[in-house]
């Protein structure tokens, strides 16, 4: 048992040295932890995805989770955020009539880097590396059991596979009429491919593979290795084939990986990070790699596959991006991208609009995918994602067009959550009435727009909506539409219709015009939550007026009641047992009372005590929920993180500031965590943020300077942030209450005034 495990040392040695040496020499990629999240507190945990910046190809160990047994094969892509991975690839020594479609291999010594993968196969004394690119891969398999054969067992689930003798290619059926497709080739000839179909290895012949069948690949014993590198595409074998060749000229794993490392270091190295906690840079560089997980490019030499109208392509010389959930990713992962990733955020806003041109219906979409877009959540928070661009002076999409397809969505589609039909009789109903009804009591649902298994979530629509409307207004403004800009501006003080003056929360409604009686905010009726809210109790949703805060505050009954509101939120218990209470609230993760750090929908409501004249609240705040539930461990996310929806707030939050309001061109400062953080931002400018009196502990600001000069307001501009410069925070263990607390110091609401 010794032998095969030095072996594999002794290769992956080759490696590490490029990743970890002194502690002083570690650089921000050797900081990132893919293990960080990987046991989740309720739903979906994170995946140790090995993959580069934005990429198409994908991968993360096949397991049930991460305390799984065994691993299912060995994965070539995974196709979609937390999907499971087309083809699986089995090494195995043994007899042959052991061979399976897809292995269990129990497993050891697995180490993970974002470009970089390695295990230890412990039964059958199998070393496996793995280092990718951005369309293609390469596995080194080594043998130990010199005296077996050797075996790599191909397959493909709902799809075929053919073979030369040498190299397989074939593809993998996906959803909405999309396939996967592969070109593999191992560095060394098999002595043959056999076809194991129902327990039965036949002739070696150059064939198409039944659903149920897979290849064996045969090598003789004492084959100390085999390496296999591969090629991926959404279009076709050939330009997969054309994808590995394009990138890997030979089976030099090591240099690939060195390759993928120097990415993954530049792409982190835009922000870079210094203080005493090196768990806090463990946190912070692993949550940027993970919002560079999606969306993905899926430009192939030029030309890309479709699923909004099946047909291939020219990227016209712009890469083309999907996949990505725009219910979560609008808060505060496109907003960070505009500021690191500028060009790139201007090409996926220009996909979004590139999709609805090939979409039967020009709506823009919410929820695209690689096989489409799936309209998933309420809302349609597209429009948000432009409108903040917009606002901070992104440019590279057609404005116009941008906001037609946005309007498109939000009054032809049907607000329905889930819902790609056309509107109905409740979108004519919100149009008129300016609020989504929720059922009367005892009524049943009969409106056909409503999703089969979701419910009508109508202040969770109400209020997205009318944020979407005040989006539009922006829009419409930029484009001379000064009709739309009136009637969207007017529709997005809509939320007033369905607050609730005698409860000061926003109160679902009936088409009566009723606030749903003996509601109690804590546990509104459904699953979620949905038949009034979505995912959340209403203490969560009695702060989602994003647009409007200082509007929010006055509706509520003035600073002081606002504040206590806040507080009322942090200190009111589930009200039920854990059991009871997240078998209702299953998205409802990271409670402090009735607040839930795990879902997106929360995530900006610590920064409001700003708003109320008291920022050392949201100093005090910030950072106990950072400490609390942002952690360098398995358990280290407090809920679904969707491919940068968590990770970005924490990114924004230990540098020490926040997106409240994507849509307008400022920042809330919170606590920042460093003693330095510099930002090399997309115009070349440098952006830095420094601690006085720093220590890991001192979390309260007592006074500020931006650029040298005294600063008293607890916001800065896009423009003072691109032009670049040094926020000075002088920090300290017990808060400043008058720091920030004037009239004009408080940031601004609806609009830049």
């Amino acid at each position: 048992m010794k032998r095969p495990i030095l072996l594999f040392l002794s290769t992956f040695v080759l490696l590490i040295p490029l990743t970890v040496s002194a502690q002083t020499n570690k650089e921000p990629v050797d900081y990132v932890n893919p293990y960080v999240g990987n046991i989740s507190h309720l739903l979906v945990p994170t995946y140790p995805t090995i993959h580069l910046p934005n990429s198409l190809l994908r991968v993360y160990p096949e397991r049930e989770s991460y305390g799984g047994n065994v691993l299912n094969g060995l994965p070539l892509i995974v196709t979609s955020h937390r999907g499971r991975s087309a083809f699986n690839l089995s090494p195995f020594q043994g007899d042959v009539k052991d061979i399976k479609r897809v292995m269990p291999l129990s497993y050891d010594n697995e180490v993970i880097k974002p470009y970089y993968y390695s295990v230890y196969l412990d039964d059958q004394d199998i070393s496996v590396q793995y280092a990718l690119s951005h369309q293609s891969g390469i596995y080194e398999i080594a043998f130990s059991q010199k005296s077996k054969a050797s075996y790599i067992v191909l397959n493909t689930e709902n799809g075929k596979l053919t073979n030369d003798g040498f190299s397989i290619s074939g593809h993998q059926n996906l959803d909405n009429n999309t396939k996967v497709y592969i070109y593999l080739e191992p560095e060394i000839k098999p002595l043959e491919i056999s076809i194991k179909q129902e327990d039965q290895l036949l002739a070696n012949k150059k064939s198409n593979l039944a659903e149920s069948a897979y290849f064996v690949l045969r090598y003789p014993a004492k084959t100390s290795a085999v390496k296999i590198r591969y090629g991926v595409s959404f279009i076709s074998a050939e330009q997969a084939k054309r994808n590995l060749r394009r990138e890997i000229k030979d089976f030099n794993l090591a240099a690939l990986a060195k390759a993928g490392r120097d990415i993954w270091n530049t792409t982190l190295s835009k922000i870079k990070v210094s203080g005493s906690e090196e768990n806090e840079k463990t946190v912070f560089y692993t949550s940027l790699y993970r919002t560079y997980e999606r969306m993905i490019c899926i430009s192939e030499d030029g030309h890309y596959f479709s699923a909004y109208d099946g047909k291939i392509h020219s990227d016209k010389g712009r890469p083309f991006y999907t996949d990505d959930w725009i219910w979560d990713t609008y808060r505060a992962t496109h907003p960070l991208r505009i500021i690191i990733e500028p060009k790139m955020e201007s090409d996926m806003i220009h996909s979004y609009v590139t999709m609805t041109e090939q979409m039967p219906r020009a709506w823009m979409p919410n929820f695209p995918e690689v096989t489409g877009d799936s309209r998933r959540m309420n809302s349609n928070h597209g429009v948000a994602m432009v409108a903040d661009a917009y606002a901070k002076g992104l440019k590279g999409f057609n404005l116009t067009q941008a906001f037609n397809v946005s309007k498109a969505a939000i009054t032809e589609k049907t607000l329905a959550p889930w819902s790609s039909k056309p509107a109905g009789v409740l979108d004519l109903f919100y149009k008129k009435n300016g609020y989504f009804p929720s059922l009367a009591p005892n009524e049943k649902e009969t409106v056909p727009e409503v999703h089969s298994w979701e419910r009508r979530q109508p202040v969770a629509v109400t209020l997205g909506t009318v944020y979407d409307e005040w989006c539009l207004s922006i829009l419409a403004k930029a484009i001379g539409n000064q009709e739309d800009h009136a009637y969207f501006s007017k529709r997005s003080y809509n939320y007033q219709k369905i607050f609730n003056p005698e409860t000061g929360f926003f109160h679902p409604r009936d088409t009566f015009g009723v606030f749903m009686p003996g509601l109690d905010y804590r546990f509104p009726p459904g699953i979620g939550g949905r038949d009034a809210y979505d995912e959340n109790t209403g203490y969560v949703y009695r702060f989602d007026v994003q647009h409007n805060i200082k509007h929010l505050i006055e509706l509520v009954g003035g600073k002081d009641a606002f504040i206590e509101a806040l507080e009322t939120m942090f200190s009111t218990p589930l009200g039920k047992g854990k059991p009871d209470f997240y078998h209702i609230y299953a998205d409802h993760t990271g409670n402090v009372g009735q607040f839930s750090m795990g879902n997106e929908p929360a995530m900006h409501i610590p920064y409001l005590y700003n708003y109320a004249g008291q920022p050392w609240r949201s100093q005090k705040r910030i950072r106990n929920l950072l400490n609390q539930w942002f952690r360098n461990d398995l358990m280290g996310i407090p809920g679904d993180e969707d491919g940068g929806g968590l990770t970005s707030f924490v990114v924004f939050s230990q540098l020490g500031f926040y997106p409240v309001t994507p849509g307008l061109p400022m920042y809330v400062i919170g606590s920042p965590v460093f003693e330095k953080a510099s930002i090399k931002m997309g115009n070349g400018k440098t952006f830095t943020v420094v601690c006085k009196n720093y220590s890991p502990d001192n979390k309260y600001i007592q006074s500020a300077k931006l650029n040298g000069i005294a600063w008293n307001k607890s916001w800065f501009s896009h423009e003072d942030l691109m032009k670049g410069g040094t926020l000075e925070l002088v920090m300290d263990k017990n808060p400043n209450k008058k720091w920030a607390t004037e009239k004009d110091s408080v940031p601004p609401s609806f609009r830049m005034d």
